[in-house]
């Protein structure tokens, strides 16, 4: 399995990254909480990863930390949710957040993720309560807190077009191609990357 990468960020394109370590090129989706924290491209980048095998595809997810990965693990360990899920989960939500509403039994704003419905809400509420006291502590740390020094300035994309780019990803994350466009033009402003549309965006549907 592959469990950690270290290497050069060639391309970002959210929710998928593209990093080159000893030559050879791995593409890994991750979810924005994670995103969010990338260094610029040609930087060097070190990730965490789960590896998901189908009969189709070899697929990796990212994360920033292993805790974001020990609750993405959780995450499709319930009924229902595959990692394109956890991974709309972690990117509509930060874990403070998702575990806040799901201590809450908050099941209004777990439905508010895309391909999230009532049932597999509900789901989600009475699986996970018992599985977050085993996760670290960090996962409990604000949201906020922990992106505490991140300069979203210099994650800004090289896209020509940040709002297309934005939109793009949503769509990818399991938004609506009009909740995405709508979305993003309420949080559109000039001089916004698209990571910075992305996060806005995200928090406007939430």
């Amino acid at each position: 399995m592959i469990g950690r990468l270290r290497g050069v960020l060639v391309e970002k394109s959210a929710p998928e990254v593209l990093l080159e370590c000893g030559g050879i090129g791995y593409e890994v989706q991750m979810p924005m909480t994670s995103f969010y924290q990338l260094p610029e491209i040609g930087a060097e980048a070190v990730i965490v990863t789960h590896f998901v095998v189908r009969e189709d595809a070899q697929l990796l997810y990212g994360f920033a930390s292993k805790e974001e990965r020990a609750l993405f693990r959780e995450l499709i360990k319930t009924n229902g949710v595959g990692p394109k899920m956890g991974l709309a989960i972690l990117s509509g939500m930060s874990a403070e957040q998702f575990i806040d509403a799901v201590q809450a039994e908050n099941i209004t704003s777990l439905t508010k993720i895309p391909g999230v419905g009532k049932k597999t809400a509900e789901r989600l509420v009475v699986e996970m309560r018992d599985r977050l006291k085993n996760l670290s502590a960090p996962l409990l740390t604000p949201y906020a807190d922990r992106l505490a020094g991140a300069d979203l300035d210099t994650l800004a994309s090289q896209a020509p077009d940040p709002q297309e780019d934005a939109i793009a990803a949503l769509v990818a994350l399991g938004y609506k191609a009009n909740q995405a466009d709508k979305a993003v033009a309420k949080v559109m402003a000039p001089g916004l990357s698209s990571e910075q549309l992305i996060k806005d965006a995200l928090k406007a549907m939430l």
